[in-house]
């Protein structure tokens, strides 16, 4: 079978990826922070990210030196880190309510300097399709551009197909329910006792999904990003033929264990997929309200 491949630069997310209105940058990690936690994670670290409840092990730490150039140790966070803007990049292609990808495991890596660019890893890794536990390999560069001011990495990224999983039938249902719906959506994901109803289920798919927008534009060398929590949903009306959606998400950092909070509104439906239309930092004493749903 012929091979997908994809080829996108993202110095602006446009298109499928939406463009931001306003983009406030978290403040960068401490140099100390950056290297008390900047050679290993978990063996383990590919079965840290549960779709359900996406909890992430404290990182090891290590004397043994990772080289910066070169071939890579596939457990140590430089690798992991490039491989976890490959699993956002395909999220932002491919994701819905119903497909939800990401790391697996990665299988090698190597690092090199590019002249007047930044430093490039080639990875071979494993991605997954967390709801149908569907795997697929998969090849990918990704480039983090040099300079002093930050810019998305540039991903290029080859498999020969996604997870198989035919998503159309719940995605139409699900559409269909919520267009129609004359009570919109009001909910925070999980709830106060940790618990996700399973009709909720999709929209803590379309959480982490969403969020893959913000961690693919912020993240970097130094960076490790997953989704902690959907804190607030709230539905939109809108006269277009897709569903809208205000989120506040709950963005958690490895590398400087900084809890991010982030605004995004996005607008969702099965032919058109996910398009961010603003994404806001929000300050961390920013506080919603459990809300209320009225009936």
């Amino acid at each position: 079978m012929m091979g997908l491949t994809i080829i996108v630069f993202l110095a602006l997310l446009t298109g499928v990826t939406g463009s931001p209105n306003v983009t406030i940058r978290p403040e960068a990690a401490s140099a100390d922070d950056v290297l008390a936690h900047s050679n290993s994670v978990p063996e383990t670290s590919e079965e840290t990210e549960i779709v359900g409840q996406q909890n992430v092990s404290e990182p090891e730490e290590t004397l043994e030196d990772v080289m910066a150039t070169g071939e890579l140790n596939a457990n140590h966070y430089p690798a992991q880190r490039a491989a976890k803007v490959v699993q956002h990049y395909l999220n932002t292609l491919y994701g819905s309510p119903y497909r939800v990808i990401g790391l697996n495991r990665v299988h090698s890596g190597y690092a090199e300097d590019v002249a007047d660019s930044g430093r490039k890893y080639n990875l071979e890794i494993s991605v997954q399709d967390f709801i149908s536990n569907k795997t697929e390999k998969c090849t990918a560069e990704v480039l983090f551009p040099m300079g002093e001011q930050q810019r998305p990495p540039q991903v290029q990224a080859s498999l020969e197909e996604l997870p198989k999983t035919n998503t159309k039938a719940e995605e139409e249902a699900l559409f269909k329910k919520y267009k129609t719906n004359q009570s919109l959506l009001l909910a925070n994901l999980p709830d106060n006792y940790g618990h996700i109803d399973p009709d909720m289920e999709p929209f803590w798919h379309l959480g982490t999904v969403a969020s893959s927008f913000i961690m693919l534009n912020e993240s970097t060398e130094n960076t490790l990003y997953n989704m902690a929590q959907v804190a607030n949903i709230t539905q939109l009306k809108t006269e277009n033929d897709q569903l809208k959606f205000d989120y506040h998400v709950l963005l958690h950092e490895m590398i400087s264990q900084e809890s991010i909070h982030w605004k995004l509104l996005f607008t969702w439906s099965p032919p058109e997929g996910v398009k961010v239309l603003q994404m806001e930092q929000l300050p961390n004493s920013h506080h919603y309200e459990t809300p209320q749903n009225k009936n």
